[in-house]
Parts: structure tokens; C-alpha cells; sequence
């Protein structure tokens, strides 16, 4: 099957994420179904994505046939069985980083699609390998690391596990430039290429504020201007939220045995304490207007 051919993409997870995978599915053609263990979550998932469009159409950036178009391609549902049959081509997981939580939902999809389905998960993360002993089609199964906000990231990370096939590989990457994404293909390492240099950075960014070097603004700043980064390191953190850094930062540190990537006392303390970044409003910034303003 080649990209082209593929008709129908299930996004699980109705989140940040998933919501922002479900539109550039939709936006390249494909019927979509965005599922969530509860309707709340897919009609919030919904509401993402229309803002996410009408902000679009109000900059200029997509055309108002291009936004209804989006919107008839897209269809939300709290029932797996309606998200997941025989006719769905692609399936991307999109669900909270939890080990558990996700091989038992790729066990259930493995259980209600075809052999030629594309199965991936948006894990930025665990192990793709570890993942795919869940699935019932290894082979089909692949890492689609996409980037916040997905609609306007360009990059898509796929990570090939180790019973990935090539063909799925070809039809992955091909499937990415379909959603208009430039793809990079890595192995299934830990913290694959993106997480691992981006959360090294971020890391050392925090240790600079937790030491005093420099004011979270000043740091994100240094990064800006002096190395052309469109988004300082700890806006960035704010931005993915601060408990998945500490999350992933976690897991790096347990993976790989390395003093690099452990978790400075400041990034536990604020997490602790609710300062998760723009989803809570408070984080290295102050987010009470949505956009990033000094502390």
C-alpha cells in the first residue's frame, strides 16, 4: 500500500497532541476518527482543532473551503470499536506517557485491525520495541514522534523498532510528507534524537535557574539570539508541560545509567507543587494570558 492509497486514519487520544495529529490527517484528505475514553475529552479535542483552524483562516494561512473540508473529514467518538474496524488504514496513538496505559491499548488494536494496517505511536519516549510486543503486527509498527503544535511543526520523527519492516519504514516516511511533515528516521534508542538532545539542553537550562547563573528569561534569550533557536529551552519546557520533561528525564536516566540525565531538585519541586507550564498557567512563566510573560 502506499501513502496515496491510504483512506482512513484513527487518532487515539484526544489531547494536545492527538487533537493536533487528527487536523493534518484531515487536512491531507484522509477521513478521520479522534477517540477518547470520554466525550468530553474528544469534544475538547474538537474544540482544539476548530480554533486551531479559524486562528488559520483569520491569518490568512488556510482558506475557508480548506477549513470546512478539515471539519467534514473529521468525526469523534468515546467507543474503540467505532474508532477501530476493518477500514481504517492508520492508526496513531496519542495517549499520556505511561508504559501500561499504552500496551494495553496497542494489545486492542491489534485485535480489531487488518494486517495492512500502519500502527504507530506518538511516544516521545519509551521503547518503540518494547510497544510493538503488544501489537499484533510488529512489522506494522512504528514511532511517529510529532512536534507541538503539530499543525505548525514541521519535523516528524519516526522511530523503527526492532521488528519494523522496511516497507513500513518507506510507507511511513511517505505517509509523513503526505501530512506535509519533513521526516528524520532514527533507531529505537533511548530519548530517540529529539527528546534526548532536547531534554539535555533543557536540563542544563534548569540547573542555570536553580544556581542562579541567570533569570529564566535571559537564558531563553542566550538561546534566541545567540543561536537562532525560534524558542528558548525553558519556554520550550513550559510549553511540552514540566511533568512530561520530568517524565522523560526519568526514564533517560534509568535507561541509560548517566548522571546527564538526572532531574534537577527544582524541576521535582515545581511539578510537586502544580507548576506544570502553560497548562496549568504557571511554569517558568506565567501563562495566566497564554502567552509567556516573566516571573
Amino acid at each position: 500500500m502506499s501513502a496515496d492509497n491510504l483512506r482512513v486514519a484513527t487518532v487515539l487520544g484526544a489531547g494536545t497532541m492527538g487533537a493536533g495529529i487528527a487536523q493534518v490527517c484531515a487536512q491531507a484528505g484522509l477521513a478521520t476518527r479522534l477517540y477518547d475514553i470520554e466525550d468530553a475529552y474528544v469534544e475538547k479535542g474538537q474544540a482544539r482543532i476548530l480554533g486551531m483552524l479559524d486562528k488559520g483562516v483569520a491569518k490568512g494561512k488556510v482558506t475557508q473551503e480548506q477549513r470546512d473540508a478539515t471539519v467534514d473529514l473529521l468525526t469523534t467518538t468515546s467507543d474503540l470499536d467505532g474508532a477501530l474496524d476493518e477500514d481504517v488504514d492508520v492508526v496513531i496513538e496519542a495517549v499520556p506517557e505511561r508504559l501500561e496505559l499504552k500496551q494495553q491499548l496497542f494489545t486492542s488494536i491489534g485485535e480489531r485491525v487488518t494486517t495492512d494496517c500502519l500502527v504507530a505511536s506518538n511516544t516521545s519516549s519509551l521503547p518503540i520495541t518494547t510497544l510493538a510486543e503488544s501489537c499484533a503486527l510488529p512489522e506494522r509498527f512504528i514511532g511517529l514522534h510529532f512536534f507541538n503544535p503539530v499543525p505548525l511543526m514541521k519535523l516528524l520523527e519516526i522511530v523503527v523498532g526492532e521488528k519494523t519492516s522496511d516497507a513500513t519504514v518507506t510507507l511511513a516516511r511517505a505517509f509523513g510528507e503526505r501530512l506535509g511533515k519533513d521526516p528524520i528516521v532514527v533507531r529505537d534508542a533511548p530519548g530517540f534524537a529529539s527528546s534526548r538532545l532536547g531534554i539535555a539542553l533543557g536540563l542544563e537550562a534548569m540547573r542555570m535557574v536553580e544556581e542562579e547563573v541567570a533569570s529564566a528569561e535571559d537564558i531563553d534569550k542566550a538561546m534566541k539570539l545567540g543561536y537562532r533557536h525560534p524558542m528558548g529551552p525553558l519556554e520550550l519546557t513550559d510549553l511540552v508541560g514540566l511533568d512530561v520533561r520530568l517524565d522523560i528525564a526519568d526514564h533517560l536516566a534509568r535507561e541509560l545509567s548517566d548522571e546527564r540525565f538526572k532531574a534537577p531538585q527544582l524541576l521535582r519541586d515545581m511539578v510537586e507543587r502544580g507548576d506544570l507550564g502553560k497548562k496549568s498557567g504557571e511554569g517558568f512563566y506565567n501563562w495566566a494570558e497564554g502567552k509567556a510573560e516573566p516571573k
